[in-house]
This record gives C-alpha cells, sequence and structure tokens, in this order.
C-alpha cells in the first residue's frame, strides 16, 4: 500500500493527529517492530491528544481570562491566608459539577483575580465551558445590548456557561439596571451552573452596596448559599514585587 495516498487522505479528512503520528512512524526503524494493533492504537491515541488539546485552546480563548494563571503556580509562602487543602479542592472542580458557586474576598492587590482566573484555567482543562468578565465591562455590554436588541440572547449565553467568573463587584454601587441585570444572570443559574465573584469588599458589606433590599436579599440568595468562599489578607503582592524591583 503507498504511504502517500493515506496522508493525504488524513490531511483530507482533518485527521492531523494520525497524520503527524503516521509520519513520525515511517521516519522510525523501531515501529516496524510494532505489531498492527500496537500502531493503530498509537495513531488513536495521537489524533485523541490532538483533538483534546484544541478543543483546550478554543476554551481557553473563549474563556477571556484576564491573566494567565495555573493553580500549579500559587505562591504558597506569601501570608495571604491561603488554604492550600480547600484551593486544591475547589481544583478538583467538583464543585462547578455540582453547581456550586465561589466568593473570593480581600484588600487590593492579595491576587483576588489572579487566582480566579486560575480556577477557571484548571475549569476549561477539566472541559467546562468559561467566562470572564469584569463587571464594570459587563454593565456597560449589557446597556448597549438592551438597546440593540441582543439582551436577552447575551443573557442565554452566559446562562450556557458552566462558569462565570465576575471579577471586581462593589467597587461601586450598583444602580437599578445593575442590580436587575445581576438577578438575571443568577436567576438564569441557580443551581444549574456556577459563577464565581471576587470583592474587596467582605462578603457582609455585599448587600449595602447592591442597594435595594428586596433584591439584595434575591440576588445574594442564589449566591451566597451554596458558596466556597475564600477570604485573603495581606499587603499587595503588586506592591511588593515593584519595591523588590526597585531594590534591585
Amino acid at each position: 500500500m503507498l504511504n502517500h495516498p493515506t496522508l493525504e487522505k488524513l490531511a483530507a479528512f482533518k485527521l492531523t493527529g494520525m497524520l503527524k503520528a503516521l509520519e513520525e512512524q515511517l521516519q522510525m526503524r523501531e515501529a516496524a517492530t510494532l505489531s498492527f494493533e500496537e500502531r493503530l492504537g498509537l495513531l488513536v491515541d495521537r489524533e485523541a491528544l490532538e483533538r483534546q488539546n484544541r478543543q483546550l485552546k478554543g476554551r481557553l480563548l473563549k474563556a477571556r481570562l484576564r491573566q494567565a494563571a495555573v493553580l500549579e503556580d500559587v505562591d504558597w509562602r506569601a501570608p495571604r491566608g491561603l488554604d492550600k487543602s480547600v484551593v486544591l479542592a475547589l481544583g478538583s472542580c467538583q464543585w462547578i459539577a455540582q453547581c456550586q458557586n465561589c466568593l473570593i474576598t480581600g484588600p487590593t492587590g492579595v491576587g483576588k483575580s489572579w487566582l480566579a482566573c486560575a480556577l477557571g484555567h484548571k475549569a476549561c482543562r477539566e472541559g467546562y465551558s468559561v467566562l470572564y468578565l469584569r463587571l464594570a465591562r459587563l454593565w456597560r455590554e449589557l446597556a448597549v445590548a438592551r438597546g440593540d436588541g441582543r439582551y436577552l440572547k447575551l443573557l442565554a449565553g452566559l446562562s450556557r456557561t458552566d462558569l462565570i467568573i465576575l471579577d471586581d463587584l462593589g467597587t461601586e454601587a450598583l444602580g437599578e439596571a445593575e442590580r436587575h441585570d445581576l438577578l438575571e444572570i443568577l436567576e438564569d443559574r441557580y443551581e444549574r451552573r456556577s459563577t464565581l465573584v471576587t470583592s474587596q469588599l467582605p462578603v457582609g458589606h455585599w448587600h449595602q452596596t447592591i442597594g435595594d433590599p428586596t433584591l439584595a436579599d434575591a440576588i445574594l440568595d442564589r449566591l451566597v448559599h451554596n458558596a466556597h468562599k475564600l477570604a485573603l489578607k495581606g499587603e499587595s503582592l503588586r506592591k511588593k514585587t515593584k519595591a523588590a524591583a526597585g531594590a534591585e
């Protein structure tokens, strides 16, 4: 059997993993010592890995994570109040499978957004769809969508995403439109999908920053009661890094 037509057909069928593996086998003398089943198994394994990598790349592209953070790079030495066992448990993504939420609070610069992105990255690796959203920008996008008729479509897209990360809640008090938008988002996701929220404010202060007591109760009821909470503390890591760079 001619090899070139086989390679061309693999390329035509977009079986790029099998194509690369077969090309490598044709260059390896050791491949001739393998059985047909062993060589076929290697081709199939390579194709599966290639597809997994493409799918992961696509999920990460759609996630739009603000920072290239991974849990393997967490600095456990920094005194931030991080419980390693809790973070690693969250890294299993079981909380996403169970449609639970995660709340990360703490002062500016302690790594809330970084940790949120690291958890988002791990979720992508586990096969979940993820979307990172800065709340200030989300409010503007929703306001524009409400005006041009895309509002319901945008909400529907959010409701289908396995994990959304809402970064920086409470930097400004919510207005009436923002309160209703947040309730709509959380209502669609309650016990169906997972939401991760970061904030400089302790969870106990969120009721006040949301504003309207009735809507605040409804929002927090859908967000807090089934949530894992991480309260970070300590000095700004950005300030420490800048100070260290200046000293050098």
